[in-house]
């Protein structure tokens, strides 16, 4: 799929087997993720732009690479997001964070807001928005659209897994935003929910169901 970027790396695959399995433990789903985040993270990254620095080694001065410009932002839609977010500040310690609520109306599937925080230069960095499932994509778009409010232009979507109808509705309303995918798994059942999936992210990630 064009703007679609699917991560299949053979352990980012044999992690996410272990995620869909019923049997895995809280503990493991929620460590599971952090490292597919992590491994994600090199792939939305890789085109960050480089500079160089002068330094010594033991051995000799150099000009050396270094990252150019401001951090990026991690953008995490609440709650599931954050299971994301812990993997990819492992790798990026640096980066700034924003967070998110919404939550999905059960009855209409429509996003509500509870809660919305964020850098005031979002407009100068690249924001990566996070969250485990790209399903009916109304969450994902509702979020882009809050920080497209603030100022970002510069934006990503990383996810762990995504339904065909959720990739499509995606980029009807968010043209032109890359995502990021572990996974594009076969379809949406009526209640929303991606099958085969893994169940409900942050349940898993949480323990609360």
């Amino acid at each position: 799929m064009q703007g679609v970027h699917l991560v299949d790396h053979p352990l980012v695959q044999h992690k996410l087997t272990i995620m869909r399995d019923k049997h895995t433990s809280t503990a493991g789903f929620r460590q599971l993720l952090r490292e597919i985040a992590l491994l994600l993270t090199y792939e939305v990254t890789r085109d960050l732009k480089l500079t160089t620095t002068r330094i010594e080694t033991p051995l000799a001065a150099m000009d050396a690479p270094i990252l150019e410009g401001k951090k990026p932002v991690f953008a995490s839609i609440l709650r599931a997001g954050n299971g994301l977010l812990e993997g990819m500040l492992d790798l990026v310690p640096s980066a700034r964070v924003a967070h998110i609520g919404i939550y999905r109306n059960p009855e209409t599937l429509e996003p509500v807001e509870y809660y919305f925080k964020a850098p005031d230069d979002l407009a100068e960095r690249l924001v990566i928005v996070v969250d485990p499932m790209l399903a009916t994509a109304n969450s994902a778009s509702a979020a882009i659209e809050r920080l497209k409010a603030r100022g970002a232009r510069d934006i990503r979507f990383v996810c762990l897994l995504a339904a065909p109808e959720g990739i499509e509705r995606f980029q009807r309303f968010q043209p032109g935003i890359p995502i990021y995918t572990a996974a594009i798994d076969e379809y949406l059942n009526d209640h929303g929910y991606i099958v085969p999936g893994l169940g409900d992210a942050g349940d898993r990630l949480y323990g609360t169901k």
